[in-house]
């Protein structure tokens, strides 16, 4: 589509223009302009071929009767047509756990490594559960098509369970070089808003979106200006995008009230109060340590605990966030994982306890498959050593 490529390499002239001069920035501007609007143009076109290899393989799942009902004067959309793979993905007939691994599979573009990660299970028993499930699929003869209102509540758990976790895969690559894969998360985004208009009578549905929308705003600060990555507390706040965090917070706000509240609607008003603070200092911790209480109640997951931890740190000191820490380090569905490690050296630290702190980075930087968030991890370690 290059009239889409066209506009997206607009795009991002304007707002590479918009930023000169900035830190880190060459001083000749026309062939730095030149070389942010071909990486911009090199993500559209990635981002696209990856949307057609996924749907390409879905389809194949579908019985040949089912897949003439998908002939452009038939079918309405290109994006009906993805959010109805979606739902396809997220039979009935499968299992939750199975729904979401083989869609993360099929859909997001996630390999097999990168499920099982997510799901805390070897890597071996995920290639099976995803084989089982495409099998369950064709066996079911599974139709194409958006179910009606009653079967689109009974699949929505799994659909947003898989858009989250394209979506954080995106935000926060778990393996590779990369900082960030957009091709995941704007495609996580694309398929929430298409899923909001569908069910906008949902609460959690918009929360979804909120905690997306107020997640992507911080995207441009997250990398620094060789690559690096930069974590919250040290992220310059005014690269944020405030268009994206007010409609964030819009959509907390209306769906709040409407309830009932679920997991996404308290990660959302978890990161619109990040996002409307204006320094780490001045966050509302306390409010953000009880969201993370009301959150653990609602879903069983020691990442989850991990961030209450730090948020207790923040509210209690850093030796309440480390006995927590401990608490959650003992969870067999963490051992070896790196985010212990780090969250245990970021408390440290601010304990000031620095050689404990420099063993528990390293050891983080040892375990992560991340190569941007190794290299931030022993760079920072250094920097403590030194």
């Amino acid at each position: 589509d290059f009239g889409a490529a066209e506009d997206a390499v607009q795009e991002a002239l304007l707002a590479a223009a918009t930023q000169w001069p900035r830190d880190g920035a060459p001083q000749e501007p026309v062939a730095w302009l030149t070389r942010v609007a071909w990486r911009r143009l090199a993500d559209h076109v990635r981002a696209d071929a990856a949307r057609r290899r996924r749907e390409a393989h879905v389809v194949s799942l579908v019985p040949a009767d089912e897949q003439v009902a998908l002939a452009p004067d038939e079918g309405g959309g290109e994006g009906d047509d993805t959010l109805a793979l979606l739902f396809m993905c997220c039979h009935p007939a499968l299992t939750s756990a199975s729904a979401i691994a083989l869609t993360l599979r099929a859909m997001g573009g996630l390999s097999t490594a990168e499920i099982a990660r997510a799901f805390f299970v070897p890597e071996a028993t995920m290639a099976q559960r995803i084989s089982r499930a495409k099998a369950r699929i064709k066996a079911e003869g599974a139709r194409f098509e958006v179910p009606d209102e009653a079967a689109l509540a009974a699949r929505l758990p799994a659909v947003m369970h898989v858009l989250y976790l394209i979506f954080s895969e995106g935000y926060a690559a778990s393996s590779g070089d990369a900082v960030l894969r957009l091709d995941l998360s704007q495609e996580a985004l694309r398929l929430a808003r298409m899923l909001h208009r569908a069910a906008p009578q949902v609460a959690e549905v918009a929360g979804l979106l909120a905690l997306m929308r107020l997640t992507d705003a911080r995207r441009a600060a997250r990398i620094g200006p060789a690559g690096a990555l930069v974590p919250l507390d040290q992220q310059d706040r005014s690269r944020w995008d405030r268009e994206a965090i007010a409609e964030g917070v819009a959509f907390v706000s209306e769906a709040l009230p409407r309830g009932p509240v679920g997991p996404y609607l308290v990660q959302a008003a978890i990161a619109a109060l990040h996002d409307e603070a204006p320094s780490t200092e001045a966050t509302d911790w306390p409010q953000i340590a009880a969201l993370y209480e009301v959150l653990m109640g609602l879903a069983d997951n020691p990442m989850v605990a991990l961030s209450h931890a730090v948020a207790v740190a923040m509210v209690d000191g850093p030796a309440a966030g480390l006995a927590r820490v401990e608490a959650v380090a003992a969870d067999p569905r963490v051992t070896g994982h790196h985010r212990v490690e780090a969250v245990r050296g970021h408390l440290l630290e601010r304990a000031g306890r620095v050689a404990e702190a420099v063993a528990c980075y390293r050891r983080a930087a040892a375990r992560t498959t991340s190569e941007a968030e190794r290299r931030y991890l022993l760079t920072h370690a250094a920097r403590l050593a030194e």
